[in-house]
């Protein structure tokens, strides 16, 4: 952080709102874009729920075109600052969103968006979104681990959920890429996709199990540290939720490609991988939602780190529902349900607020020379 306010004071422009913008931004995008491919896909019926799902999906699509707008005016007009941004501990991090935010819109293009625009223009724009995103999130996810190594200082307690950003790009590739395969000729080009699916899969699976294993330390060690971060714990969810979606859609669709008896096998896996791993999810949701409790009941202002209470949460609910469809279990089904009632009540939540301090300024203003904490303890929430 330090680095980021010597520039800060060195640069002699007027201070303007839109000065500091970072790629976190991005993460609105994804919170918002899972509403609508979640409600998409939902297993019950309900009245009026592909309308909302299609114009959540419209407000995600205007407001990736709206930041990336903003992103590119941030970087011409501001070099130093978003140079910056990429040495910062914490900020570097959320590189990650962009692709993912990319990812999330391209998917929901299928999903829903074809009801409006038609099926063949929702898979050409799917194909667009799913190819950028896909090239940016393998550059991130190892760009910014490669800075994290060798460039960025970093403190015993610096492990947060932030790290899982860069690294996760792969896996949301892996699941939405898995929805393009029907729409693919068959031949050795769907099954180049298809197993690079499943590479991505395992790329991004072993890195955030390694950095949740930091993070788990990490509290065990110095504690919840210091509000702001408390939401980020949530993070966590994303690469388990999303990679049980992943393994789902993979599995439903290797047909397609593959021998039976090996289609069989990777049908029969993702509900082997499946379940052990949306256990763990709901142990580490009861872990995240009681320190963040905590920590709510002793102050935790609005930040954008809030919108890690939206898309993490979201992709269980889309793992939850391929659980159900591969089982046919009724209490996946309802869990889904009971996810998604959640999810779309934190969505308001977060999204309401962010507006709300938008307006005010507040989300745009520069950071507090506070902002980067020392060393928690675990008596600090």
């Amino acid at each position: 952080m330090n680095r980021w306010f010597r520039i800060l004071e060195s640069e002699s422009e007027v201070e303007t709102p839109s000065r500091y913008f970072g790629p976190n931004w991005f993460a609105s995008v994804m919170g918002t874009g899972i509403i609508a491919n979640a409600g998409a896909i939902l297993p019950v019926h309900v009245a009026g729920l592909h309308e909302f799902a299609l114009t959540v999906w419209l407000i995600a699509a205007v407001l990736l075109a709206a930041l990336i707008v903003a992103t590119v005016v941030h970087w011409l007009s501001h070099r130093a600052l978003v140079r910056s941004y990429g040495l910062d501990v914490q900020m570097s991090q959320f590189y990650g969103a962009p692709p993912m935010a990319l990812l999330t819109v391209g998917a929901g293009a299928v999903l829903v968006g074809r009801s409006l625009i038609g099926l063949r223009l929702a898979v050409d724009l799917d194909w667009v979104l799913w190819a950028t995103g896909t090239a940016l999130g393998l550059f991130t996810a190892v760009a910014i681990p490669y800075r994290l190594f060798t460039q960025i200082q970093v403190r015993p307690d610096a492990a947060f959920g932030g790290w899982l950003m860069p690294v996760v790009p792969p896996m949301v590739s892996a699941a939405t890429g898995a929805l393009l395969l029907p729409y693919m000729a068959p031949g050795s080009g769907r099954a180049t996709m298809l197993y690079a699916c499943y590479a991505m899969f395992g790329m991004s699976l072993m890195a955030a199990m390694i950095i949740t294993t930091l993070i788990w330390s990490r509290l065990a060690h110095y504690g919840s540290s210091n509000s702001p971060r408390v939401p980020t714990l949530w993070i966590v969810l994303g690469p388990l939720g999303q990679s049980i979606t992943a393994a789902g859609i993979l599995g439903a669709n290797a047909h397609l490609t593959v021998s039976p008896q090996l289609a069989s096998a990777m049908s029969v896996f993702s509900v082997l991988f499946g379940v052990p791993v949306w256990g763990f999810a709901m142990l580490w949701a009861a872990l995240a939602a009681t320190l963040t409790l905590r920590t709510m009941l002793s102050h935790m202002p609005f930040s954008l780190t809030w919108w890690s209470f939206t898309f993490p949460i979201g992709v269980v609910v889309t793992g939850t529902i391929r659980l159900s469809a591969e089982t046919g279990l009724a209490a996946f089904r309802w869990a889904s349900v009971a996810g998604y009632v959640i999810l779309v009540g934190a969505w308001i939540v977060v999204a309401s607020r962010t507006v709300h301090d938008t307006g005010k300024g507040t989300l745009t203003a520069p950071p507090k020379p506070g902002a980067s904490a020392p060393p928690a303890t675990k008596g600090v929430a």
